[in-house]
């Protein structure tokens, strides 16, 4: 582990990542072969926290693309993300967040590309006929599946609902706070290694409406 990892929860190099070669980054040199490697914690520091919705945003990407790809290594930035609801739908620019970083899909902001090729705008959009929390397909073949996340099968601690209130509030002691962001990292604990691979809790199946937008 690197030392400006040291200070992360020590689960979190223990949760699924996961390997992309990107040819922009293989195009510039950037990435030898343009090979690299995601892991939680770098959606952690994009997010700015570590919470059950950005875990699951993690995983739904993390499984989404390894039932796209099989063996194969998915090739980021020739990957469509299709979001269910709109950008200021609950979570759902949290969630756009983090797969914009495993992806490289990007909304109308993204990246134009350099002569017609590598571009990554539009790649990314919101109210799309998704049934699920997102869709991805690929651009190469179409294929594509749709994901879902069902958070209640970690449920949270009935001492973690008790805590809540009060330090949402403001009105909990040092120890009670300290307790609370412990409990908080134990569901996203379970979430990423007890749980990272139960289908009940990550649901992905085949899209067959996948024709282009």
């Amino acid at each position: 582990m690197h030392a400006a990892e040291s200070t992360f929860p020590d689960f979190f190099a223990d949760a699924p990542q996961i390997t992309l070669r990107d040819p922009l980054a293989e195009f510039l040199g950037a990435a030898r072969g343009g090979v690299m490697t995601y892991r939680y914690a770098d959606a952690v520091r994009l997010a700015g926290h570590s919470c059950p919705t950005v875990a699951g945003a993690w995983l739904m990407t993390v499984q989404g693309l390894r039932a796209l790809y099989g063996q194969e290594t998915p090739v980021r930035g020739e990957i469509e993300v299709l979001m269910q609801g709109g950008r200021e739908d609950g979570a759902n620019g949290v969630i756009a967040t983090v797969v914009q970083l495993i992806t490289g899909a990007a909304p109308e902001t993204g990246f134009h590309g350099i002569a017609g090729r590598f571009s990554r705008h539009q790649l990314l959009r919101f109210d799309q006929p998704v049934q699920g929390t997102l869709g991805l397909r690929r651009q190469d073949t179409g294929g594509a599946v749709q994901v879902e996340l069902d958070a209640s099968v970690v449920p949270w601690t009935d001492e973690m609902r008790a805590l809540l209130p009060r330090a949402a509030a403001g009105r909990a002691s040092a120890d009670e706070l300290a307790r609370f962001g412990t409990l908080w990292q134990g569901r996203v604990r379970q979430m990423l290694i007890e749980h990272a691979d139960d289908p009940r809790l990550v649901r992905v199946a085949a899209w067959d409406a996948a024709v282009p937008a």
